[in-house]
């Protein structure tokens, strides 16, 4: 009679063995995917590429001043696994710290794991830079260097349950060449 009690005992031992080790194959199956799944990332703002594609230009000293046409592709890397949706927001370009010209980014949704890309057509005028500026050597030289810099304020959609706001900047200089009428540098921090 005591092997028969010692069986069930092993039985119910092997048992709660079991249903111990599927209780922490669980926990850790869990614990991973909330560490590497939900865990939420600020998406990547950059410009993808800029095109002129239109430049008239006066270097004159007394009153140097540009007008340029340029179509941006604004690039949204979304590293989540849920989708990212932005409002519209305004990106905003500058000649030595005076805006020079803004452009709309519009609303949009990036998918999860992907890149949205939008165009953006932005007027650029000196209008607003003083003539006491460097712009008229600037232009002579033909190197103008703008600055790009836009918001995106928007929420992570993960599993369509849970939403966690997210704000991406973008934050670009633009070395244009005016002579050749193209961009030579563009770079985003």
């Amino acid at each position: 009679m005591t092997t028969g009690t010692e069986d069930s005992r092993r039985k119910r031992n092997r048992c709660l063995l079991c249903i111990a080790a599927g209780i922490i194959a669980q926990t850790i199956i869990i614990v991973l995917f909330v560490v590497f799944v939900l865990r939420v990332k600020t998406p990547k703002v950059r410009l993808d590429s800029v095109a002129v594609n239109s430049l008239a230009t006066s270097s004159n000293s007394s009153s140097p001043s540009f007008k340029i046409e340029i179509n941006a592709v604004v690039a949204v890397k979304n590293n989540n696994f849920g989708h990212y949706k932005f409002e519209s927001s305004k990106a905003t370009f500058s000649y030595k710290g005076t805006e020079v010209g803004e452009g709309t980014i519009a609303k949009e949704k990036a998918k999860a794991k992907k890149t949205k890309r939008i165009n953006v057509l932005v007027s650029l005028s000196s209008n607003k830079v003083s003539s006491h500026s460097e712009l008229s050597s600037d232009l002579r030289s033909g190197n103008l260097t703008l600055t790009a810099y836009a918001k995106l304020d928007g929420k992570v959609h993960l599993l369509n349950v849970l939403k966690k706001k997210k704000s991406a900047d973008l934050n670009c200089t633009i070395n244009l060449d005016t002579k050749a009428k193209m961009v030579r540098v563009l770079t985003c921090k």
